[in-house]
């Protein structure tokens, strides 16, 4: 396994928002790419950020930007695991490197305060879904699989686990704000390259 792969990503994703104020389309679109090619093969992500839990989803930081611009994540959905419906407040890529995703979007509803279902995929190995406020950014995400673990890589415009967020009602529509922070306080040591010698 290399983690060579992840490397490139990261270095990739940091030219595009070095450059002077990239375009949140731009980001999107040379971001897809990015990300594409990271989750084109399943050989680079270490199984430490791939373990699932019992309990609940996890989500381990693979990286962060040192100035916040963009985080790198990996979620693990053991099988029947599910996001309450959330939102970002910043744009993401979700590609899926492993099992299936479903993801319900939602919106605002005609009743006062309630929200409604606007869309409903099922994302596989390679496909990739983006979200921003400008786009459409609430939804909840389950695994698609009854038995079995499913793995996506999610590339944020933030530090996602310190961004104040929201989890939502749906028959309400009554925001409640949450911080979800990372299920490691170890990353990825993408820099040592003597395995790779």
């Amino acid at each position: 396994m290399s983690i060579a792969s992840l490397r490139t990503c990261v270095q990739g994703f940091t030219r595009l928002v070095c450059d002077e104020a990239p375009q949140e389309t731009r980001l999107l679109h040379e971001g897809r790419a990015l990300l594409g090619a990271l989750i084109a093969r399943d050989d680079w992500l270490p199984d430490a950020f791939a373990a699932p839990d019992p309990e609940r989803y996890r989500q381990y930081l693979l990286y962060c930007d040192p100035l916040e611009r963009f985080s790198i994540v990996s979620f693990v959905w053991g099988p029947g695991q599910r996001t309450p419906i959330h939102d970002h407040t910043v744009w993401g890529l979700v590609g899926v490197l492993r099992g299936a995703e479903r993801s319900v979007a939602y919106r605002a509803g005609t009743t006062a305060g309630a929200l409604e279902q606007c869309g409903d995929s099922q994302l596989g190995p390679g496909d990739i879904e983006a979200v921003s406020p400008r786009i459409g950014d609430i939804h909840a995400v389950s695994n698609a699989l009854t038995d079995r673990p499913s793995v996506s890589i999610h590339v944020y415009g933030a530090n996602i686990g310190a961004v104040h967020r929201h989890v939502f009602d749906a028959a309400t529509g009554k925001p409640q704000r949450f911080v979800s922070g990372y299920s490691s306080a170890v990353l990825p040591n993408l820099w040592d390259r003597t395995l790779e010698a």
